[in-house]
């Protein structure tokens, strides 16, 4: 050699053997700087609260993630048999809707509860929002203003009226 006494493995250089030594202590001292206090259950009790907020916030509707999916159950049982059930499962999660196009669907059901409760709020809505109906959903309103139903048909009514 021409006079270059330098090794491959000079005093800076660590070997293959130091480099994974120094990567496994470096692991152990992650994991002892855990509070110990704290336990995995409040931990991961913690993380789902945070995990469901963050979904509330880019979800599009009010309420969240879960609420859209039982939106979009009512949707895909409207015209069947479970529309009454899957409308029940979104009130009692979210409340009526204020989507006039879900809320038609609400009026569709069949149920007379589901149905005095979705005119109920949709003359709520009337009241404090300045709520508008659609041409659809004002004929739809007219049609139950003709219930066999006395409650329904003068709620239908009485919104034709303000509508």
């Amino acid at each position: 050699m021409s006079g270059d006494d330098r090794s491959w493995n000079d005093g800076d250089k660590l070997s293959f053997s130091e480099r994974d030594r120094r990567r496994r202590e470096g692991r152990s001292s992650q994991r002892e700087q855990r509070p110990k206090g704290v336990s995995k259950a409040r931990e991961e009790a913690a993380t789902k609260q945070y995990l469901k907020q963050i979904d509330g916030l880019f979800s599009k509707t009010r309420g969240g993630a879960e609420v859209e999916k039982l939106g979009a159950a009512v949707r895909a049982a409207h015209g069947t048999s479970e529309l009454a059930e899957a409308c029940r499962q979104y009130r009692d999660v979210a409340g009526f809707p204020a989507d006039a196009a879900l809320m038609g669907m609400f009026l569709d059901s069949g149920d007379t509860e589901l149905v005095i409760g979705g005119l109920e709020a949709l003359q709520a809505a009337c009241e404090t929002e300045g709520f508008r109906a659609s041409g659809g959903l004002r004929s739809q309103i007219r049609m139950l203003a003709e219930d066999p139903d006395d409650d329904v048909a003068e709620l239908a009514e009485a919104l034709v009226e303000r509508l």
